[in-house]
This record gives C-alpha cells, sequence and structure tokens, in this order.
C-alpha cells in the first residue's frame, strides 16, 4: 500500500463568525491510500480546535503515525487496520481519514456509490440547510433571501455573537413563512440565559435550536423549559452523551465519530433514546462532505422524511464552485463509485 498524506487550507469568501471565534481559513489533511491492486481511496482529517479541541499539529502526528499500519493494509483488511491505528493513537479526527479512505477503495473496487456499501436503500438526495454566517441584520436578511430563492426549505443562524433577535427576525423576513429556521449557539449560554435567549427568538418559528449550552444536564435543563425543540451537537462528545435522551435531535460528525462507521453506529445510539440524528460538518473539506452526504444518504433511507443536514458550507469556501452542488435544498448523490468526487 502506498500512503500520502497532503495539507490543504481552504479559505472563507468572507470570515465565519461563531459563538467560540472568527475563522478566515481552514486547514485540512488529505490522505491517499493506493493498494497493490491500483485502487485508490482518499480520506480527510478536519481537526478544529477552537470547536472540538484537538490542534491541527496532533492530527498530523497522529496520521503519520498510523503510517506503518497503514502500509499493511492490503494484508491487514478494514477492521485490523482500524484497529492497529486506534491502537497507536486513539484520535477520532484521525481515525475518520482512515476509515473514509478505506469506505471510498471499497465502494471503487465494487465500482458502487459509497452509501450503496452502507444500506440497500439510500436515498437519491439529502436535504441540506444554508447557512447564514453574517453578524449584521442586512446581510443575514439578504444571505436568507437568496437561500429561500435557492429553493432551500432550512436556513440556520449563528447566534450568541450578538443582536440575535435583531438577525433572527431579519432572516424570518426574508426568508419567509415556509422555510424552517434553524439557530445554534455551541454553547455560548447558560441555562438561564439559554432560557430567556430562546423565549426571545421564539416568536420567529425556530424549527430547533443546536447546543444552547454545553453539557447533558445542561441541555435536559433547558429542554425541559422550552417549547423549542433543543438538538445536541458538542456535547455529543461527552462520555454516555449519546444515550442521555437530553436532546430532541442530535448533529453528528464524521470527524467527532471517527469516520462513516462510527458516525452510522452512533445514530443507532441515537435512535434508541426516541431521537433525530442527522449529519453535520465543522466546515469541512470536500472529501468530508462527500463522506457525509454518503452517510445522510444511509441513514435517510429513500422515501423517509429526515431533519435537513448541515452539509451545505463547501459554497463558503474560495475555489469550490460546482463540487457537490446544492439544488432546490439538496445534494444530490454522485453517480461514480466511492465518494464520486
Amino acid at each position: 500500500m502506498e500512503v500520502f498524506l497532503e495539507e490543504r487550507t481552504l479559505r472563507f469568501r468572507r470570515p465565519m463568525q461563531t459563538a467560540w471565534g472568527e475563522l478566515a481559513e481552514r486547514p485540512i489533511l488529505e490522505l491517499t491510500l493506493v493498494g497493490e491492486d491500483g485502487v485508490v481511496g482518499r480520506g480527510e482529517a478536519a481537526p478544529l480546535e477552537g470547536y472540538d479541541g484537538v490542534p491541527f499539529a496532533m492530527a498530523r502526528a497522529a496520521l503519520e503515525a498510523y503510517r506503518p499500519v497503514l502500509l499493511q493494509a492490503d494484508s491487514l483488511g478494514g477492521p485490523a487496520v482500524l484497529e492497529g491505528c486506534r491502537e497507536i493513537a486513539d484520535l477520532p479526527q484521525a481515525l475518520a481519514a482512515v476509515d473514509i479512505a478505506l469506505w471510498d477503495r471499497a465502494a471503487r473496487r465494487e465500482g458502487r456509490p459509497l452509501c450503496e456499501l452502507l444500506t440497500d436503500v439510500p436515498a437519491p438526495a439529502v436535504p441540506v440547510n444554508a447557512t447564514i454566517g453574517a453578524v449584521d441584520r442586512a446581510g443575514a436578511a439578504g444571505a436568507a433571501f437568496e437561500a429561500a430563492q435557492a429553493g432551500f426549505t432550512c436556513v440556520k443562524v449563528k447566534v450568541g455573537v450578538g443582536d440575535d433577535a435583531g438577525r433572527v427576525a431579519a432572516v424570518r423576513a426574508a426568508a419567509g413563512p415556509d422555510v424552517a429556521l434553524r439557530v445554534d449557539a455551541n454553547g455560548a449560554w447558560t441555562v438561564e440565559e439559554a432560557i430567556a435567549a430562546i423565549a426571545a427568538l421564539a416568536p420567529a418559528g425556530i424549527e430547533l435550536v443546536e447546543e444552547p449550552v454545553h453539557g447533558v444536564a445542561g441541555l435536559a435543563e433547558v429542554r425541559r423549559a422550552v417549547a423549542v425543540r433543543v438538538a445536541m451537537d458538542e456535547t455529543a462528545a461527552e462520555p454516555g452523551a449519546l444515550m442521555s435522551g437530553a436532546a430532541d435531535a442530535v448533529a453528528l460528525k464524521l470527524s467527532r465519530a471517527g469516520g462513516i462507521s462510527g458516525l452510522l453506529a452512533s445514530a443507532e445510539l441515537v435512535r434508541a433514546t426516541g431521537a433525530e440524528p442527522y449529519v453535520t460538518s465543522t466546515f469541512d473539506g470536500p472529501i468530508g462532505i462527500a463522506a457525509s452526504v454518503h452517510a445522510a444518504a444511509a441513514l435517510a433511507r429513500r422515501g423517509r422524511e429526515s431533519v435537513p443536514s448541515g452539509l451545505a458550507t463547501l459554497s463558503l469556501f474560495e475555489g469550490l464552485d460546482g463540487v457537490l452542488p446544492v439544488q432546490r435544498g439538496a445534494i444530490s448523490i454522485p453517480d461514480a463509485p466511492g465518494l464520486g468526487l
């Protein structure tokens, strides 16, 4: 097996403001495996220290340490490769790159789209939300209007960053009454602040609020106090959180789950509690988004209603026009084998 690791930096068209800081660029690591049969598999590691606490250098060091195991991948087989890498460094963000590359290779060998290896009836397209990154009312309203005109049925607004009520009201007015509106606080509030903020935002018609506070206990308390559905995001990384029943929905991410395999297993745990899983990203690159789309298609299943996924983020970067485009609020599954990029 040949192993290649490359750093890539994506630049945002406009800085992205979150509750934990501003992002102007996004470094990622792309892993390429080439087997003795010539079949290629590509994966991506996308740690985001402000979000998950994992430094970029730590993920790179883990992937470099995996190299002796990866070089033997042809003879070891997928499960043994993942276990061998995990024994070296149990870092989900790095393991995700390996897992995605192995799935990509397997699907390319079969000559089928990756999602067809995950389920017999994948959805042909994945509904997605538009992300409103503007921190001023006029900019947020303009972005919401454009999203509605483009066919998005759901938009997401970052909150906990100032003038939340004004921006959310502006987005609702611009998007119209039929577009679902979700907000994402990234744990910016205390329980008391969250309850008050959600009460103030609720008249705009909120589909759900993502991670209003950090922690299972806090999420459960907020959920009991508000009428809006509460979604778990960062808290999902805590031991036992997926089975806690503290939220109505849970945002699952490939990097946090350690790849496609871990994400699908996490989704089953979430569904066992009665909550609904959906797939989002931490502003991942094209490989990570493609893998997430295939995973979301497997979770949604053909003909089944699902919460829109947070995967329409590639257009936020320069130079990625036309990569996994969103059409009428959904990303279609590529027909090509593997990830389809």
